[in-house]
């Protein structure tokens, strides 16, 4: 594969997966029952779809920062934001263990971390520092933990079987392998 066609082919990719993260964030925007977001499902694509790290973590937080200029900034942005960053991790992960099967565990584990990460919070910030207020906390998220599992669930279906689809349709957005080399083969 010639320079310019792999050049060529890492943009198309490019712009293919802003194109999706910006659907994804424009998503958010429109009315939806709480908690049914893809910035869960985003920051997951971000760490499995993007080869370079930096835009895998930036481009879910930021698109969650420039949603929040315009639905509004709150006292548990470090602890959402962390959180989202985690599920990001969990992209990383799945980009060498890419199936099914991991992909729906990564998003169960990152909707479950979502809620004990965030919730734990709430439970420090607003609720009696008791078993009992621990467990009222919890209890009262449930519904917005259906909510994250929905959207989560939907959104990762989305974007992943998008990409899937797309790639499938035009060869030219797979993900560039790196050229073999001479190193370890001998070659001196």
């Amino acid at each position: 594969m010639s320079f310019q066609s792999n050049w060529f082919g890492s943009q198309t990719r490019l712009f293919f997966l802003l194109a999706l993260v910006l659907l994804a964030v424009l998503a958010r925007l429109i009315p939806h029952p709480p908690n049914f977001t893809p910035i869960g499902a985003l920051a997951l694509f971000g760490g499995a779809g993007f080869s370079d790290r930096r835009i895998g973590f930036l481009l879910p937080l930021l698109s969650l920062f420039l949603s929040d200029l315009f639905l509004g900034l709150h006292v548990l942005i470090p602890v959402v934001y962390g959180s989202f960053a985690l599920n990001t991790l969990l992209g990383r992960w799945y980009r060498s263990h890419r199936n099914v099967l991991t992909l729906a565990a990564v998003t169960f584990l990152g909707s479950v971390q979502f809620f004990l990460v965030t919730n734990f919070a709430c439970w420090l910030l607003y609720y009696p520092h008791t078993p009992s207020g621990f467990i009222t906390c919890y209890v009262a998220a449930i519904p917005f933990f259906q909510n994250t599992l929905l959207g989560d669930a939907v959104f990762v279906t989305t974007l992943f079987g998008g990409l899937a689809l797309a790639e499938r349709g035009f060869p030219a957005l797979r993900e560039a392998k790196p050229e073999p080399t001479l190193a370890g083969k001998g070659a001196y």
